[in-house]
This record gives structure tokens, C-alpha cells and sequence, in this order.
């Protein structure tokens, strides 16, 4: 086994080397040289064993910084900067030194930041509101929050425990709402007691393995405050349309009594035209409500796209973009019917000419995509983002229903539907249906 020498060691040896050298010289040589170089020769290995004890002594403090920065290193590598070092002198050491410590002080304030950061991420993950596990690739909890805690273990730790057991023991829905995969929501409890979570998935790789993240967010005070502002809206957009037809037809009835008074009928048949009128434009406005909050399951029956259009275009003028797919479809007909007329009656509304309204079908693999093309002033991006929200509408008699009832249709259906400016002006709304064999 090699063994390491010190550097005074080192010297130690080659001056004791060179002191007993000399001694053995001089006596090989006293004979022939005489005392006087006997005497010589003894006097210079006194002189290196003296030189080699001052050597040591001078030596003795930088071998000592050696060992201290050998030991601030080793710490430094234990994750330790609290060491520093000093030394005395205002030399090439001096500036060893000053930089070593240096780097401490810089290592020390990043490690201090580190464990600032670590502990403020901490704090706000575990004050979450929002239940967070970190699953690992066997399916074991590795990390929860308090909230994980509270909803699936009664405050308990839950690190270490299977997932599969935290959801066995859990309520059914959320077993469901995991079992479906992906993003999805899930409600817990009947009544005024219902608690409404989303439930949101996540993978990606920890330390080179698979990890999943799973968020729980109760969304219950949420959705009950999105309530209501709903129904304000609802309430506003209604009294507003109440008041709009109700206002004239009471003005018209104050009109024809007046009238009648005064024995002038020639005008009463206008006036009860014009209430009529009123009267079912407010029928249909209600009608238009209910359809949309009693939209029932769909009922599919086999039908072909010939006949649906024709029935189409007895109600609205539009042309059609490419052939119509041969093949017979499964829908609720008189659901896609209405939809495909809202959207068509949109088209119309948009300020495009009638020819440039048109009806585009194309079927791929599973899949049946119906678009309406418009050419007309298209939307602004504000208002592609909120066009498919109920009551939302920028026309001024509008009510916001048309997309609205269109969206819940193509769901309910198991499709989507989506806004589109078209790269030459207008507009492309796509209804995107899974196909189900007729």
C-alpha cells in the first residue's frame, strides 16, 4: 500500500539524508584530510539539522492552513458552510485564504435562499385549500398535504399508504371519477349536504421514474356563487325581454280601449296585429328558455342526410359544400335539426350574403364533422371566448341561446363544437360527432 509523505516530511527526510552524508564524508575523508575537515564537515551537519528544524517551524503554518481547507472542503461537499478560515500574513496564502472564504459566504447565502424558498413552497402547499398526493410508480402515496390528509385520511399521514386503498375507502364517486381517467368532476353527498370536487391528473418523471400528481379542488362555494350571478343574469335578461314585449302590448291595449271609446274601429284590427305580434315574439323567447334548460338525453335513430336537409332548407336558405355522406347516422334528429338551424340562422345574422351561407359534411373514421360557413365580419377574440356561454350574445335582441343550445346538443351526442375565423373572412363553426353506426 503506497503511503502519502508530507511536504515537511518530505523535507525532513532529504536533509537528514544529506546531514548523514556529509557525516559519513567527513570520517571516510578525516584521515587523509585532516581534523580541520573532519571539524568542517560536522559543522555542516549541524547546520542542516538546524536549517531542517527551522524549516519545520516555518513550514508548520501553512501545513495547517493545508489541513484546514482539506476539512472546509469536506464539509462544503456534507452541505457545512459555516467554516471559515484565517491567516495572518498579506501573501499568495493570504489570497487563497480570502477566496476560499469567499466562496463560503456565497455558498452559505445560496444554501440560506434554498431553505427559504424550501420552507415558503412548503408553507403554501400544505395551507393549500386544494388536496395535492404525489403517487409514486407502485401506486403509493409519497407525499400529501394537509388537505390530502383531512379529505382521504382524517388528518392522518397518508405517506407510504396505497392510493388504491385511500380511493377503496373513499366515497364511490370519487372511486368512479378516478377509474375514468384524466380531468373530471365528481360530487359527494345529496342535497343541501353536496360537495363538488374537480378532480385533475398529472405524470411526469421524478429522479428518472414515473410519478403521478393528483388535485382535488372543492369547488362547491365556487360554482353556488357562479350560481347565482347566473341567475341575475338570467332575471336581467328575461325582465328585460318582459319588459320590452309587455311595455307596447300594454300601450296597444290602452290604444284600442281608447279607440273602442270612442267608436273608431277601423284601426282596431292593426292594433290587435301588432299585439299578436308582441305576444308570440314572447312565446317564442320562452320557448326558447325551456328548450334549453329541459334538453332531455338524446334518442338515436338511423337517419340519412337527405332528408334532413331538404327539411333544413324548407326553414332557411343554404348551399351545400361538397357531396353528403351516403352512409346512414345515428342521432337524435330533431336535436341536431334544431341545433343545425341555430347555427344556420347565425350564419345569416352575421351580415354575409345568402349565397354564402353554407352546410359542409364530412365523415372520417369514426368521426362526423358538420360545418356552417359563413362569410361575414367574423369575431374578435373576446367574443370567440365567450360565445358558447348561456345568455351571452353581442346582438341586441339577441338572448345568447343559439350556440349555447348548439354546444349542449353536440355533448349530449358525446361530440364539441368549436369557433373558428376563416382565413378569408367569415366565420366556421364545426360540430364534431363520434359516429355511431346506423
Amino acid at each position: 500500500m503506497r503511503m502519502r509523505r508530507s511536504i515537511a516530511g518530505s523535507l525532513a527526510l532529504a536533509s537528514a539524508g544529506i546531514a548523514a552524508t556529509s557525516v559519513a564524508l567527513a570520517l571516510w575523508l578525516a584521515p587523509l584530510l585532516g581534523s580541520r575537515f573532519l571539524a568542517a564537515c560536522i559543522g555542516i551537519g549541524v547546520g542542516l539539522l538546524l536549517s531542517l528544524w527551522l524549516m519545520r517551524r516555518l513550514v508548520r503554518p501553512a501545513l495547517s492552513l493545508f489541513r484546514a481547507l482539506a476539512g472546509t472542503a469536506l464539509s462544503y461537499r456534507d452541505g457545512d458552510f459555516s467554516f471559515g478560515l484565517r491567516w495572518r500574513h498579506d501573501d499568495e496564502l493570504g489570497d487563497l485564504v480570502a477566496a476560499h472564504n469567499e466562496l463560503g459566504g456565497v455558498l452559505r447565502e445560496q444554501r440560506l435562499g434554498l431553505v427559504q424558498r424550501e420552507l415558503l413552497l412548503d408553507t403554501m402547499v400544505q395551507n393549500t385549500p386544494v388536496a395535492m398526493l404525489l403517487v409514486a410508480e407502485g401506486g403509493h402515496v409519497v407525499y400529501a398535504n394537509l388537505a390530502a390528509r383531512r379529505l382521504l385520511n382524517d388528518g392522518r399521514r397518508i405517506e407510504g399508504l396505497a392510493m388504491a386503498a385511500l380511493v377503496a375507502a373513499a366515497p364511490a364517486a370519487l372511486a368512479e371519477a378516478m377509474d375514468r381517467g384524466g380531468d373530471g368532476l365528481f360530487s359527494v353527498g345529496e342535497g343541501d349536504e353536496e360537495e363538488v370536487y374537480h378532480l385533475a391528473r398529472r405524470g411526469f418523471r421524478l429522479n428518472g421514474r414515473p410519478h403521478e400528481l393528483v388535485l382535488l379542488r372543492q369547488l362547491t362555494t365556487e360554482l353556488r356563487r357562479q350560481e347565482v350571478q347566473t341567475w341575475k343574469k338570467v332575471i336581467r335578461v328575461i325582465s328585460h325581454e318582459l319588459n320590452n314585449s309587455l311595455a307596447p302590448v300594454a300601450s296597444l291595449a290602452h290604444s284600442g280601449a281608447e279607440l273602442t271609446r270612442r267608436g273608431q274601429h277601423e284601426r282596431l284590427g292593426e292594433i290587435f296585429g301588432m299585439i299578436e305580434e308582441r305576444a308570440r315574439h314572447l312565446e317564442g323567447f320562452i320557448r326558447g328558455y325551456a328548450r334549453f334548460a329541459k334538453l332531455p338525453a338524446p334518442r338515436l335513430e338511423a337517419t340519412s342526410w337527405r332528408p334532413l336537409v331538404d327539411r333544413l332548407r324548407s326553414q332557411i336558405e343554404f348551399g351545400i359544400d361538397g357531396p353528403l355522406p351516403e352512409e346512414p347516422m345515428r342521432v337524435d334528429v330533431p336535436q341536431l335539426e334544431q341545433a343545425l338551424l341555430n347555427l344556420l340562422k347565425n350564419a345569416h345574422e352575421s351580415g354575409t350574403e345568402t349565397a354564402g351561407v353554407m352546410l359542409r359534411v364530412r365523415r372520417t373514421p369514426g368521426v362526423l364533422r358538420i360545418d356552417v360557413l359563413d362569410r361575414g365580419t367574423g369575431m374578435s377574440e373576446a367574443v370567440l371566448a365567450n360565445a358558447l356561454v348561456p345568455f351571452y350574445s353581442t346582438k341586441r335582441s339577441g338572448t345568447g341561446l343559439g350556440l349555447a343550445l348548439a354546444r349542449e346538443i353536440a355533448e349530449a351526442h358525446g361530440g364539441r363544437i368549436s369557433l373558428a375565423n376563416r382565413q378569408d373572412g367569415g366565420l366556421q363553426v364545426s360540430l364534431v360527432l363520434p359516429v355511431t353506426e346506423a
